[in-house]
């Protein structure tokens, strides 16, 4: 038997999950039960299931070969991320980058780069504006992003960054756009040769991005050697394109989800004062902190496979060929796997870590290989912003959750007004 689903067509599902995702999870989720199907235009059924004993059915098809994360996330992300990235690999492919890339992004590896991302943030913090109200997640972009140029790329040519700047935003807010992303590949010819179409724009950009990107790779194979991850990766022994490739999925992978992740974390704690104020200096709590923002405002909604076998879930068989994961959301809000779900409580990091059913990075053996330097940047960007500025929100309603690109973000983008600490409190 096939677990329950809408009966409206895929068009018009795929339609609503556009216009409020959230929306149409939390209403399938109460009329169909903890397991139910959403049929997307284009593309084989997907079966989501909201439970951490689910989930981890789900991902033990990762140690059986009969669920494919690489190419559950093909169809969606290979035009952006490439042939070459971990994101969109399996099998054999994957277990080769991975094992390339776990070396740099460890936390012990990463930890070298606290120094570095405390100044990049407190120099961009230094631009924000004072007395008025601004948006947080576009501030918290920009921080991300230069850690991305420097730390990862390693690119500290003036000109060239600020060119990224440009480009890499674009880029991303293209190529994840839900009319590029979901774009069946067999229109991408069609699409390519429209005029101004948003698909003709991302490969515009995409392939001056590309150009920058292999221009730094050659400079950096004549001239080997430095700390960034471009640097060791080099080193590891992959080719060009695969380099590149990884490059970019850790711009995807660490950028606007590491923003979207900060700027959840002020949305929360600006109306929770009694959190706030054991911050930024107790360490372990702030800690848990973070890890609390992650469980009750996850950034990434899903963690498909697709099933190259059927797979039993309850009284379900899901077909081989169709898709199943998690909706992160609502696994974080099981109760049996997160007493009282609906309180935000860090202590419950402290008191020891649920790991069962906690996967804002995922889970199986495709949790997400740069989630060291995710939380390390959202610990030492809270703590410099926290320093230095006294945050309110204009507005103390909680903000919704949209669809932005591939992230639950904030509805207003974190809104915020920002006043200076006094001398004391700064550093």
């Amino acid at each position: 038997m096939l677990p329950p689903g809408s009966k409206l067509p895929p068009i018009v599902q795929t339609a609503w999950f556009m216009a409020d995702a959230p929306g149409v999870f939390e209403r399938f989720h109460r009329e169909y039960g903890p397991i139910f199907t959403v049929r997307y235009a284009g593309f084989p059924p997907e079966v989501y299931v909201t439970t951490a004993e689910l989930a981890e059915q789900v991902y033990r098809t990762d140690h059986n070969g009969h669920g494919h994360a690489g190419a559950a996330r093909r169809d969606f992300m290979e035009h952006l991320v490439g042939a070459h990235s971990v994101l969109t690999l399996d099998g054999e492919p994957w277990e080769r980058h991975r094992k390339k890339l776990n070396p740099p992004l460890r936390a012990k590896q990463v930890a070298g780069y606290r120094d570095d991302i405390a100044a990049i943030a407190a120099e961009k913090i230094e631009s924000w504006p004072l007395d008025r109200p601004f948006a947080l997640r576009d501030r918290m972009q920009e921080i991300t992003l230069e850690i991305i140029i420097r730390l990862i790329f390693g690119i500290g040519d003036a000109g060239r960054v600020r060119r990224l700047h440009e480009l890499l935003p674009a880029l991303i807010e293209t190529g994840g756009a839900m009319q590029v992303a979901m774009l069946p590949e067999r229109l991408h010819g069609i699409a390519a040769r429209v005029p101004f179409s948003p698909y003709g724009r991302f490969l515009r950009l995409r392939a001056e991005v590309d150009a920058m990107l292999f221009e730094e790779i050659r400079r950096r194979r004549a001239a080997p050697g430095g700390t960034d991850v471009l640097g060791r990766l080099l080193e590891a022994g992959l080719g060009d394109q695969e380099v590149r490739d990884e490059l970019i999925t850790m711009l995807i992978a660490g950028h606007e989800t590491t923003a979207t992740g900060l700027a959840w974390a002020f949305e929360r704690l600006l109306r929770m004062p009694e959190i706030l104020r054991r911050l930024p200096d107790d360490e372990p709590y702030l800690d848990a902190v973070v890890k609390e923002v992650l469980r009750v405002r996850p950034v990434v909604y899903e963690a498909p496979r697709l099933l190259s076998a059927p797979l039993r879930l309850g009284e379900y068989e899901i077909p081989a060929g169709w898709y199943a994961g998690p909706y992160i959301p609502l696994v974080h809000r099981d109760p049996a796997a997160f007493p009282t779900p609906g309180q935000f409580r860090p202590e419950r990091f402290l008191e020891g870590h649920p790991s069962r059913g906690w996967m804002p990075f995922g889970g199986g053996r495709r949790f997400c290989v740069g989630a060291q330097l995710a939380l390390l940047e959202m610990r030492v960007i809270l703590r410099e912003v926290l320093h230095r500025l006294e945050l309110t929100a204009p507005d103390q309603a909680p903000e919704a959750r949209r669809l932005k690109n591939v992230t639950l973000a904030p509805a207003k983008q974190t809104r915020v007004i920002a006043r200076a600490r006094t001398p004391a409190r700064a550093t």
